[in-house]
């Protein structure tokens, strides 16, 4: 809860400010040119994010391969590609966040548009950006290592032998519900003010909450989370078993996301001003 003033004994200003809600469809929007321009941010973001984690995978799972002399017990292990993914995450939002927000991520974007961050026109042209951008990414790591990336998947989302679809759905949408509540949390104008002592730089513990997701869900699903990631490694990979579930990989973030939205905007942001409302008559008493 943000803090109050003191003036003259009444407790009145507060000392954050929420931005107005975005409109659902903001037809001047389109003729500013901020948008466009965080719309190619959003491309090439997502195209980095692919390019990098992706060829981390499957260079991974190269060197793990007995069959042409890997070891076991060599490359980066799932440790190391749970860094590449939160590390990237870090790395981009903080390149991004002034010019687009730095969502890199359709269910973060889908979030933000149920809690009226952004308006539905841009909502839908960052997602085919981030798609777009994905399919680049991954396309630009099978153009520079055909032969490995077909022989190793391609860094395709799959849900893992042994594992119930309802289990691959459940981990997709506990862990993008992690990733999106971390982002309102971190982002959240309140936190400014109450927590004024304790500098948080955002992009870090997005990055984190990337990363420890990725520890608990890689060996279940490969760790989607994000739509865009999935569907631009199944577009290039294009096998039949990259297919097979993909729909986990966007029903799951989806919900995840807007549960996380739901949360915290109608859940933790309503207590609070209720509590304010109940600190406020309780003063006048």
């Amino acid at each position: 809860m943000g803090k109050d003033i003191e003036v003259g004994g009444e407790f009145n200003a507060k000392d954050y400010h929420d931005p107005p809600p975005a409109p659902l469809i903001d037809a001047e929007e389109l003729t500013q040119w901020s948008l466009y321009r965080a719309i190619i941010a959003e491309f090439i973001a997502t195209l980095l994010f692919l390019y990098i984690t992706v060829l981390t995978v499957i260079g991974y799972k190269s060197q793990i391969d007995t069959t042409k002399n890997g070891d076991q017990c060599g490359g980066v292990g799932i440790l190391g590609i749970a860094w590449a993914f939160g590390g990237m995450i870090f790395v981009l939002v903080y390149c991004t966040a002034g010019i687009s927000g730095g969502h890199i991520n359709p269910a973060v974007t889908f979030g933000l548009f149920l809690a009226r961050k952004v308006s539905l026109v841009r909502a839908i042209l960052y997602m085919v950006a981030q798609c777009l951008g994905a399919i680049c990414g991954c396309g630009l790591v099978k153009a520079f290592q055909k032969s490995y990336y077909t022989n190793y998947g391609g860094g395709a989302n799959e849900l893992a032998t042994g594992f119930s679809k309802g289990t691959g759905l459940g981990a997709e949408i506990i862990g993008t519900f992690v990733l999106v509540y971390t982002v309102f949390s971190a982002t959240d104008p309140k936190r400014n003010a109450r927590d004024s002592h304790v500098p948080v730089l955002a992009p870090l513990p997005i990055g984190f909450a990337v990363f420890m997701v990725h520890l608990a869900t890689i060996p279940i699903t490969g760790t989607g989370i994000n739509p865009a990631r999935s569907f631009g490694a199944a577009v290039i990979y294009n096998k039949d078993k990259a297919w097979d579930d993909h729909w986990i990989f966007w029903v799951g973030p989806f919900i995840g996301a807007a549960i996380a939205a739901l949360y915290h905007q109608y859940v933790l942001r309503a207590a609070a001003v209720k509590a304010l409302g109940s600190f406020r008559s309780s003063s006048n008493i």
